[in-house]
């Protein structure tokens, strides 16, 4: 596996790239060829990207294919890439949906090359985020996300799409600084200690600080990642953006960015401040239970269909959060199982109502009406990713919510029951969406018109459902990956509490730069 793993994870990371710069060498008239060849690099991504996930040893929890180069060594800083059991269902769900989104893109005509250039850039810069180990490369591809999602949203967004492309931005890269001071007080604050500058990921790691250095820099994290979660109350940029944004951009977002905010806490804040996250886990639970029950009670109250699936994220991610800071084997799985689950079945829902948007021009769910009679086939999915969405047995979002609820309830009771209760709501909303836009009567003379689903709208959801399937019935491919990783995490979190606590004293001398 060794032999295979060489340059395995920059490769993944450079195909997409290549694919960027390739049309830019194809002139924009040819709008079926830049279609064609964005299609064939993203899914050249995603047949490399299981090659990965067959040669990944499920019984290894450390960092595997780990790619280590030097960049800066005057600075510490160093090109290291590496997936474990955690990354790795991440990286094959961006790889995954990225070639439905741009199928989902043949509608496009306005400034289609640009457009299919920014996903591809897109791309990387997702997939570095979740390889990066060295905490300096993962703010460049952290930041590197932002500049292909403004353009996506703010031009060819809906009527608001300057204003929600601007929040995005702000938003996200006022967390981001102070992540980044965090990043570099960390770097310098190892530098003390051992007399080595490094931002590598796996040796910062074994730094203890005191507790109340560990609570700020975790906050300084934590701000970052709760933004792009969003976690209540930072999530007002969420509607606006996922409203405005492109189909294929809204199916990014949820499918995958988001993911980046509860990765984030579980790869970076909870195990570089482990202290600090046992101490703050009331208060993120607490936030998050309460994102679920607002999401769910806003999503119940929204006349736009695509509106409703927005909220209905800030309420499935709250589970997410739940999940994570139970901080035991089965909150944890459940959270990265949770991630998944919500990226295919929310992906699909943007999918849908992007497909009806094509053909009526409007998202109000009081516009239609009866569809189960025009559109049979468009009924089905929806009727198979709404249950998903609700958490039906025998559907993969059942297994995270299940393993979610039962983490959660080891620790904290009271707030596992309120969120339970998000359970029941998510399944009014969603089950009243579904019955207005498919069941009843077809009352409006325009939706008497529509056409059923076509080969390429097939193509993009049938994947999609198949995996959908397969999580519900059959969780443990997914689950014995990524238990050892997640062990290894809580042991981090165990190990701490009884290490010496860092401090400045016999670290005198000349300070030297990590130069592997």
């Amino acid at each position: 596996m060794s032999q295979f793993a060489v340059g395995h994870l920059s490769l993944i990371l450079l195909i997409p790239l290549v694919g960027a710069v390739v049309l830019l060498l194809i002139p924009r008239q040819q709008r079926q060829v830049l279609l064609t060849v964005s299609l064939l690099f993203s899914l050249a991504a995603f047949v490399w990207s299981m090659r990965l996930f067959q040669a990944f040893d499920a019984g290894n929890g450390d960092m595997q294919f780990v790619e280590r180069v030097t960049w800066m060594p005057a600075f510490g800083i160093a090109y290291i890439v590496g997936i474990d059991g955690i990354s790795l269902f991440l990286v094959l769900l961006t790889t995954f949906l990225m070639p439905l989104a741009i199928l989902a893109s043949w509608p496009v005509r306005e400034k289609i090359k640009e457009y299919l250039f920014f996903m591809l850039v897109l791309e990387t810069g997702m997939l570095g985020a979740f390889v990066a180990l060295d905490l300096f490369l993962f703010y460049i591809f952290w930041e590197v996300m932002l500049v292909p999602m403004y353009f996506l949203i703010g031009i060819w967004g809906g009527a608001r799409r300057i204003y929600a492309a601007l929040k995005f931005v702000v938003y996200t890269m006022a967390g981001s600084l102070l992540m980044l001071v965090a990043i570099i007080y960390l770097a310098t604050r190892y530098a003390h200690v051992h007399q080595v500058l490094t931002f590598d990921l796996l040796q910062l790691y074994n730094l203890h600080l005191p507790v109340n250095e560990q609570t700020w820099l975790f906050l300084a994290f934590a701000l970052s990642f709760a933004i792009k979660v969003p976690l209540f109350p930072f999530h007002t940029w969420l509607p606006d953006a996922h409203v405005e944004a492109p189909t294929a951009g809204s199916v990014i977002l949820a499918g995958i960015l988001l993911k980046m905010g509860t990765y984030g806490f579980l790869r970076f804040a909870i195990p570089l401040f482990p202290n600090a996250a046992l101490a703050m886990a009331p208060v993120i639970i607490a936030l998050a239970v309460i994102g679920i029950l607002y999401g769910a009670a806003v999503a119940m109250m929204q006349a736009d269909f695509k509106k409703l699936v927005a909220y209905s994220s800030v309420s499935h991610l709250g589970f997410v959060m739940l999940g994570l800071f139970a901080l035991n084997i089965q909150g944890i799985q459940g959270g990265i199982y949770q991630m998944i689950s919500h990226g295919l079945s929310t992906g699909a829902l943007f999918f849908l109502v992007g497909m009806i948007y094509d053909r009526r021009h409007t998202r109000m769910i009081d516009d239609f009406g009866g569809l189960w009679q025009q559109m049979p086939v468009f009924s089905v999915f929806l009727l198979i990713v709404t249950f998903a969405s609700i958490g039906l047995p025998g559907l993969n979002g059942f297994i995270g919510e299940f393993l979610i609820l039962l983490g959660a309830f080891s620790v904290t009771p009271g707030w596992t029951a309120a969120a339970a209760c998000g359970i029941i709501l998510g399944a009014i909303y969603m089950l009243w969406m579904l019955r207005r836009l498919i069941f009843g009567p077809l009352t409006h003379p325009e939706n008497q018109k529509l056409v059923d689903l076509s080969h390429r709208e097939l193509l993009i959801l049938a994947p999609i459902v198949a995996l959908i399937l397969i999580m519900g019935v059959y969780p443990q491919p997914f689950l014995s990956r990524m238990q050892p990783s997640v062990d290894l995490t809580l042991k981090r979190i165990v190990t701490s509490q009884a290490a010496p606590v860092a401090t400045n004293h016999g670290t005198s001398g000349e300070m030297k730069t990590d130069g592997r």
